[in-house]
């Protein structure tokens, strides 16, 4: 049985409810399966069923193209529970429900609470849960499923572990990060550990430097009073871009289990260097923020004008670092993340610069362009991208570089599963690896958290950028030699400097 809180939210409507269909349809779903929604809203079972199945605008189209009788049947595996006028209440009244539910339906007391709520409520729910007897695992398991942002700071994050740990063993929680159910995040792992060619040269050795981008083209939206308390770095870097730096980074684990690729991705975010030193700083970490432009001819807002910012707001909505990893394999091989909102195109991909051949008989004419990339892209048009020399046609030795790539739409079982139904699916086959673990968000949090500090000084610079452009124009200028940000396209082989204005 699931059981989410706050299920009259967006968020149960728009991905989890369409997830769980499209593991239905796929036939994932155990027989006796039952989805329990509670939150504060006064429905019933129909209400809930037509807004999240049968007139949600998030299902429509997959529905029009199944028989009325199929769609009934998904529908009535869905309930609703109306929790009265707050979460801390007494949960006796859900707890009997849950019972009723388990018994006719045969759930046999393996439940999971997805709490899709604001990270205060998360505390409170795990006691009132634990209150009603609902966390023993007398018969069956239980579990929790925790969203993002998971704390504040590094302080906030100790504080929400010790709450749940008060009521759940470490074993029973789950923190989703819908990131890393992405099939492309995942298949990192894979390009790294199971190819003989890429293993040996991840080092020092042979890598230069790897970048990651992440950029989104629009604004803040309606987000406007969240994101002005978070900002990029909380917001994307500390949760999703360091999960899949930790990925690139990590060691070789022993094996595939869960806990051994856990233990190894949280020996890599202890070994981030953390900068402290405000000269470090000052060169190593950019912060900016979109002003008004014109895109496509309409004009668009900066982010002060957004609604629910603060006018003098220095929040930072672009957010560049540049960092080191102390450990035998990346001795001085600096990493350079950025996140954006408001720029060219939406992307996330990963890049590994190769060092050039140590003697150079045949001498590039684009100093720039002539390294070795491995580019991995994580959204859109997925896939990986290898570009290497090859000679120009004609006289002479002069080379150009070529591209090798693959996509994921090309691959026969194409059907690549979207993150949450990925990761639901985990969670009820008790599958931890693509959750994060209480020392794994902390460890990220120490990292995070002296850049945020320094951040809030006055005397530290907030760029503006144009929405619709790449950035500040200086953030180039953290780079070590002649190179700079790969600016991609919307295909995995474009690689543009143009910016729209």
């Amino acid at each position: 049985m699931l059981i989410i809180f706050g299920a009259s939210g967006d968020l149960t409507a728009r991905k989890l409810v369409p997830a769980l269909f499209n593991l239905y349809k796929g036939k994932h779903l155990p027989e006796n399966f039952v989805v329990l929604g509670a939150s504060r809203s006064d429905m019933s079972d129909e209400v809930f069923r037509k807004k999240v199945v049968q007139e949600s605008k998030f299902l429509k189209e997959k529905i029009s193209k199944e028989e009325s009788s199929y769609i009934e049947e998904f529908a009535d595996k869905l309930y609703y529970q109306d929790l009265g006028k707050e979460y801390d209440t007494d949960y006796s009244m859900l707890a009997n429900r849950i019972a009723h539910l388990n018994e006719e339906k045969g759930c046999e007391g393996n439940y999971i609470f997805y709490l899709s709520t604001p990270p205060s409520l998360y505390e409170v729910i795990a006691k009132n849960l634990c209150e009603a007897g609902l966390t023993k695992e007398d018969n069956g398991w239980k579990r929790i499923i925790v969203e993002k942002p998971f704390g504040y700071s590094l302080e906030t994050a100790k504080e929400l572990n010790e709450g749940l740990h008060k009521y759940f063993n470490e074993q029973q929680v789950y923190r989703i990060d819908h990131y890393l159910g992405k099939e492309t995040v995942q298949n990192l792992l894979v390009t790294r550990f199971s190819n003989s060619i890429f293993e040996p040269t991840w080092n020092r050795r042979y890598i230069h430097h790897v970048e990651i981008t992440n950029a989104e083209t629009v604004g803040v939206e309606k987000r406007g009073g969240y994101y002005d308390k978070s900002g990029a770095l909380r917001d994307m870097f500390q949760s999703h871009l360091l999960q899949i730096l930790s990925l690139i980074v990590m060691e070789p684990p022993i094996n595939a289990s869960a806990e051994e690729i856990r233990d190894e991705k949280v020996k890599a975010l202890k070994s981030l260097r953390i900068m402290t030193d405000e000269k470090v700083l000052a060169t190593h970490t950019m912060k900016g923020q979109y002003v008004a432009s014109t895109i496509n001819g309409e004009k668009v807002k900066g982010y002060r004008e957004e609604e629910g910012v603060d006018p003098e707001s220095k929040t930072e909505t672009f957010a560049a670092i540049k960092f080191f990893v102390d450990n035998w394999r990346w001795k001085d091989v600096p990493f350079y993340v950025r996140t954006a909102k408001y720029m060219p195109t939406k992307v996330t991909e990963v890049v590994i610069h190769f060092k050039s051949p140590a003697h150079e008989v045949f001498k590039s004419h684009d100093a720039y362009q002539k390294d070795n990339k491995l580019i991995i892209r994580i959204q859109p048009d997925e896939g990986i991208l290898i570009k290497f020399g090859v000679k120009v046609p004609g006289l002479g030795f002069n080379v150009e570089q070529a591209n090798l790539d693959f996509y994921y739409s090309d691959l026969d079982s194409a059907q690549v599963m979207d993150a949450y139904e990925r990761l639901l699916l985990d969670a009820m086959q008790g599958d931890a690896t693509l959750y994060a673990r209480a020392d794994e968000v902390e460890a990220a949090w120490r990292f995070v958290d002296p850049i945020l500090k320094y951040w809030e000084n006055e005397d530290v610079p907030t760029y503006g950028y144009a929405a619709g452009t790449w950035g500040p124009r200086n953030s180039d200028e953290m780079f070590e030699g002649h190179f700079g940000w790969r600016n991609p396209g919307k295909r995995l082989t474009d690689e543009t400097g143009f910016c729209i204005l």
